[in-house]
């Protein structure tokens, strides 16, 4: 990301998902504040990857054995499909 203060929207989602996950730097988290106060699509885009996160940090998800080695199976064949 360049030295500008201005950030286009493509720039602040991405921010705005490095922010999610600790990896944004103070000027980043500046930046994307200036570019909130005037974007109303990327305060809802922050908005909800904030609700999704918090989500995502809330809820556990245990499975059964089968349930994983279903998944596994699913995962690996569609990685097969890919290396073809």
């Amino acid at each position: 990301m360049s030295n500008k203060i201005f950030l286009s929207c493509n720039e602040a989602n991405h921010t705005c998902d490095k922010t999610e996950y600790t990896e944004a730097s103070l000027l980043d988290k500046i930046k994307l504040n200036i570019h909130l106060i005037w974007c109303a699509a990327c305060r809802k885009y922050s908005k909800n990857n904030a609700k999704l996160t918090k989500l995502i940090n809330q809820k556990e998800v245990k499975l059964q054995d089968s349930e994983k080695s279903k998944i596994q199976s699913v995962f690996e064949k569609e990685l097969a499909k890919q290396d073809h």
